[in-house]
């Protein structure tokens, strides 16, 4: 773990522990990296709750509740099922925010229309709606993941500090 990464981690730490806030994830592409990032600071388990590793779309459907219909009409790589997962793991789960990544991290499995470094996100607060976005990143399948990763806690961050 890298020391930008350990103190990303203690920056979304600090607002979580001071407004009691549980978090849960729910990760593709990245593969579980946001959750390993957040366990890694000691006394995590006071505000992350649970994180979701939904590689597969069965998976996205059976443990998020991703509808069918979202995956066939936008594809696993979209806001919309960005958002869904995120609203997937706040119903299964008792965290009060949550965040979402989907992307293609490559070295295949890119398209015209998305390419490798498309990268979806989606952050929920419970009782609200999702806010999802879609960014570009370079590089190789790591550079790609670890950007997905610190974006994905940056947007957290500004999140919670903006209630």
């Amino acid at each position: 773990m890298d020391a930008d990464l350990i103190a990303l981690s203690e920056s979304v730490a600090v607002p979580c522990r001071q407004r009691r806030l549980l978090l849960a994830t729910a990760e593709s592409c990245t593969g579980g990296w946001v959750a390993q990032v957040i366990t890694h600071t000691a006394g995590s388990s006071a505000w992350f709750d649970r994180g979701f590793v939904t590689y597969s779309n069965e998976a996205k459907i059976e443990m998020l509740g991703v509808p069918a219909e979202t995956l066939a009409e936008f594809g696993a790589v979209s806001q919309e099922t960005a958002a869904d997962m995120a609203t997937g793991a706040l119903k299964n789960s008792n965290a009060m925010f949550s965040l979402a990544i989907t992307g293609i991290a490559g070295p295949t499995g890119g398209s015209p229309g998305k390419p490798v470094g498309t990268v979806c996100f989606a952050w929920c607060r419970r009782g609200e709606k999702p806010d999802a976005e879609t960014r570009q990143f370079a590089g190789d399948r790591e550079a790609i993941r670890r950007q997905a990763v610190v974006h994905a806690l940056q947007g957290l961050l500004r999140r919670i500090d903006a209630i």
